[in-house]
């Protein structure tokens, strides 16, 4: 297989590097190919000839979106179009990941992928709205759905993965006060790359919700954070009503991934041994 990966330099960028290994055609960040550059995106394409496209791009200031949805939708929703016609017209498959946040947050169970979508802000717009103009690009897509990424070395747009800020914040001794109130299924960032590549190895093609097994709250996985990282520090449950935030987020979003198992596909393990894992333990 010869992969490219756009957005190397994100936390599951650099897994999709480290686990693809030789597999790797090009790997590049913005300062490299800007992917709302259509001309630059098809240009790297028609040279490189991949067989896959990995888009690990994303705009995922979920807050700064209520006031610059266009340069949302420009990341999350253009750029990936940009990037399924240049894939389809180098005959190549792309894979683009989308997010929990495009649900409303009142079901009653997990998500399957043939749930309506109603997204509560512009951030979870943008990212369905990437999903279908990556599909009505017309060529060969996996459009993989995640929530809660965390990692080593996360989202510099957010100053790291939520664990490791978390961490750092505890260990300066800085006081805690977490979300109780909405739940979800977090995801280490090396898990969701290994299943995408057994995805693409797989050969499906379409929508599919992966991640790791278990579902929590904000304030639970915090604490799990500490715990892992050997912190004996107390953590203050809150409503999300109490922060005051620009956008809406679902109360409840955990996604059904049973059809990714449907597959045969090794099941991702628990979001609390993949924590253990992340934070060395």
């Amino acid at each position: 297989m010869r992969a490219v990966v756009f957005g190397s330099a994100g936390q599951l960028g650099r897994e999709l590097v480290r686990a693809l290994r030789g597999e790797i055609a090009w790997a590049g960040d913005r300062a490299e190919v800007d992917v709302t550059d259509e001309g630059a995106v098809s240009a790297l394409l028609t040279r490189v000839r991949p067989d896959v496209v990995f888009n690990a791009t994303a705009w995922n200031r979920v807050d700064a979106a209520e006031s610059e949805p266009a340069a949302a939708f420009a990341v999350n929703a253009f750029a990936p179009h940009f990037l399924a016609r240049a894939a389809r017209d180098a005959r190549a498959l792309v894979v683009h990941y989308s997010t929990d946040y495009v649900f409303d947050g009142t079901a009653a169970r997990p998500y399957r992928e043939d749930d309506a979508p109603r997204p509560l802000g512009v951030y979870g717009a943008s990212k369905l709205a990437g999903e279908h103009l990556v599909a009505a690009a017309g060529g060969e897509h996996l459009v993989v759905r995640t929530s809660g990424l965390f990692g080593r070395g996360g989202s510099e747009q957010k100053g790291g993965s939520f664990v490791e800020r978390v961490v750092a914040q505890a260990r300066a001794g800085q006081p805690l006060r977490v979300v109780a109130d909405q739940v979800f299924a977090p995801t280490f960032a090396p898990d969701l790359a290994a299943a995408s590549i057994a995805l693409v190895r797989a050969g499906p093609r379409g929508l599919f919700h992966v991640t790791n097994a278990g579902s929590c709250s904000w304030h639970d996985l915090a604490v799990a954070a500490l715990a892992a990282a050997g912190l004996d520090v107390p953590v203050e449950p809150i409503p999300v009503a109490a922060l005051r935030l620009p956008a809406r987020r679902p109360a409840y979003s955990v996604l059904d991934g049973s059809r990714y198992l449907e597959l045969g596909l090794p099941p991702l393990r628990s979001w609390r041994d993949a924590l253990l894992d992340c934070l060395g333990r």
